[in-house]
């Protein structure tokens, strides 16, 4: 396991109570970790979601590159709300262009012994 170093300031501030320091190790991780699905919107900006759960929409209209680090599988649709045509499905650890566009995702959890 790897640790973390925590900036001598923060430490100061925590040892002071400023800060929880549960607070600083918690967001220390989640900006360490960063979006777990990433992809380019028809906006042409790049969204990312960290830690996705269920139905999520696409911001900006799901186009392009798409890569999906998460540990579920990520299944995108054309619709919003997770309805309409399935457009692809994304393993853990896949990406790939999509096109033309997806408006939602649902992601997953499938352990490799239930994949066909």
């Amino acid at each position: 396991m790897r640790s973390m170093r925590i900036h001598p300031g923060v430490r100061g501030l925590a040892r002071a109570g400023a800060v929880p320091l549960l607070l600083i190790v918690a967001a220390g991780a989640a900006q360490a970790a960063g979006p777990g699905f990433q992809y380019v919107g028809q906006d042409d900006r790049v969204h990312g979601l960290t830690d996705p759960q269920g139905c999520v929409g696409a911001k900006g209209g799901g186009q392009k590159a798409v890569t999906n680090a998460t540990g579920s599988t990520a299944t995108l649709y054309r619709g919003q709300g997770c309805t309409g045509d399935v457009v692809a499905v994304l393993q853990p650890g896949a990406g790939g262009q999509i096109e033309p566009f997806f408006a939602s995702v649902r992601f997953s959890f499938i352990s490799k012994a239930q994949r066909p």
